[in-house]
């Protein structure tokens, strides 16, 4: 039997593998159906949310701070989305966290606070929150 420490470490390797094999045109679009191109816009950094479809669709491609962030939301969606489902995912991603000081996990990726974002993930998944 599968302990919840190697459910949880397993469950982070597919979050991790599956965001570093999709493109990012592919990871655009799926932030941009779970939240829109307007949220889109500001997890990345840029000002134009119209920049999230051509990404999308992709006629060009975000610069690297833009696509750090843009991965990084997709692989913490990914990791709660794995112990949960796609509807808590998206709730947890927008909701006030407390470990985030009641910052959404998203707008907490907007101001590079990635490492905690990723530490408050975790701690859902552990069940501490």
């Amino acid at each position: 039997m599968q302990t919840q420490r190697a459910a949880i470490d397993e469950a982070a390797n597919r979050a991790y593998r599956n965001t570093a094999e999709l493109k990012i045109t592919e990871i655009a679009s799926f932030l941009q159906e779970q939240f829109s191109q307007r949220v889109v816009a500001r997890i990345a950094g840029i000002e134009d949310p119209k920049q999230v479809g051509r990404w999308s669709r992709g006629q060009n491609e975000p610069r690297f701070d833009s696509e750090f962030r843009l991965r990084t939301a997709f692989q913490v969606f990914r990791y709660i989305e794995e112990c949960e489902n796609r509807h808590v995912a998206r709730a947890w991603m927008m909701g006030m966290n407390p470990q985030l000081e009641d910052e959404s996990p998203l707008l907490a990726i907007a101001d590079e606070k990635f490492k905690e974002v990723m530490a408050a993930a975790r701690s859902y998944r552990q069940g501490d929150l």
